[in-house]
């Protein structure tokens, strides 16, 4: 049995749930607070980090290195599939949203929404909000047009490109920031990733003392 501590807040720990979902892996989930974590955290993984893969008492961090450590193990379901030109261009997709959407969106709007309130205590800056949502248009009109001519993100497979792009949008979703009628591929891609059995899980996910927007468990919107 696997044990994966996370946080429902973090995109990181979401991509590596839906990512042993669709492997079709038993495991269990560890909530902590990722701005106060536990002692247990920092004594399994000094750089006190999110998402920790426990498994057979050993300990993995690091999204990517899990990531890998999946791919390589459980290879009935490859979700970086393909010859390496393709497999190349579903981890160029990876790097997109977990390193260019979490700085431009992510950080801008959950920061300010969840990270502020709960963590500092402290009102939104509607300023940075507002920059977040601009940066999340340009995002969505490159999602909009890839959709335009993929099935998916990285092709007409459904692979880990699409993982990491709803595990960060899943979230700026559920605090109603995602103006999908603008978007109508992006939207269609949207609605076949979180009709996916592995994504059921996410959208039963329920941050404290914040509601989610009225479709963001709405397999049809």
């Amino acid at each position: 049995m696997v044990l994966l501590v996370h946080s429902s807040f973090l995109p990181a720990c979401r991509k590596i749930r839906i990512l042993m979902a669709e492997k079709k892996m038993l495991f269990v989930l560890k909530e902590e607070n990722p701005w106060k974590l536990s002692k247990d955290v920092y004594r399994i993984n000094p750089a006190g980090t999110l998402p920790i893969f426990i498994f057979d008492g050993n300990i993995l961090s690091s999204d990517y290195a899990i990531t890998e450590f999946l791919e390589e193990t459980y290879t009935q379901n490859r979700l970086i599939p393909g010859n390496n030109k393709e497999r190349a261009e579903v981890r160029r997709f990876m790097n997109w949203f977990d390193d260019k959407f979490n700085r431009e969106v992510y950080q801008y709007i959950a920061g300010e929404k969840i990270y502020k309130r709960f963590a500092l205590n402290q009102p939104p800056e509607s300023r940075r909000i507002k920059a977040g949502i601009n940066n999340l248009h340009f995002h969505l009109e490159y999602i909009d047009w890839i959709c335009e001519r993929n099935n998916y993100l990285a092709g007409d497979e459904f692979t880990l490109a699409d993982i990491s792009a709803a595990a960060q949008l899943s979230i700026i979703d559920y605090l109603g920031d995602v103006p999908w009628e603008n978007y109508k591929n992006a939207k269609l891609w949207y609605s076949k990733i979180k009709s996916r059995p592995s994504f059921k899980d996410i959208l039963n996910d329920r941050f404290r003392g914040i509601y989610p927007s009225k479709h963001y468990a709405d397999l049809d919107f």
